[in-house]
């Protein structure tokens, strides 16, 4: 029972992804309603259950607005919908880097408002300069996610029946 359900605040917004099993005791307990399910069952001896693919908490659970969200490879990947910020290509995962827009050499730092998804040829292309320098243009201004289940994006973004979730 490896697979994952998405939980969705009582808003609809998405907040974590738990195990089946958690999802049906919340269920089962009335804390979370059944939103969507997927074709297969789990049967006990007298009873069966739909497969929970999504389930919404039935009371409001209140969140932090601002999260502080430490910045990685694949947060920057996430945010930036695994798109060069450069020349907008999509080359898949393995073929993206994170590009400093400030290079480290010249004293820019490893924060979300440095760093970019870019693909290697554009990476390779900036090299150590700045975007000015190297008269190329991003094409989003790189932001700290504001966003509470940002987290899960690219998790959520992956799964067809969770897409429409992603952004609450």
């Amino acid at each position: 029972m490896g697979q994952r359900v998405l939980v969705l605040n009582a808003s609809y917004e998405p907040l974590q992804l738990i195990s089946v099993r958690r999802a049906l005791v919340l269920l089962l307990q009335e804390k979370a309603e059944l939103v969507e399910a997927a074709t297969q069952q789990l049967r006990a001896r007298s009873i069966s259950f739909d497969v929970p693919l999504v389930i919404r908490l039935v009371r409001y659970i209140r969140i932090p607005r601002r999260m502080k969200l430490p910045c990685s490879r694949r947060g920057v990947f996430a945010r930036d919908r695994e798109t060069c910020q450069y020349c907008g290509a999509q080359p898949g995962r393995a073929n993206l880097t994170m590009d400093h827009v400030v290079p480290r050499s010249q004293g820019g730092a490893t924060t979300w408002d440095n760093v970019v998804t870019a693909c290697r040829e554009c990476n390779h292309r900036k090299g150590g300069r700045t975007p000015e320098q190297a008269n190329m243009h991003l094409l989003t201004t790189p932001r700290q996610p504001q966003y509470v289940a940002f987290a899960l994006l690219g998790e959520i973004e992956r799964h067809d029946v969770w897409r429409k979730y992603a952004f609450g």
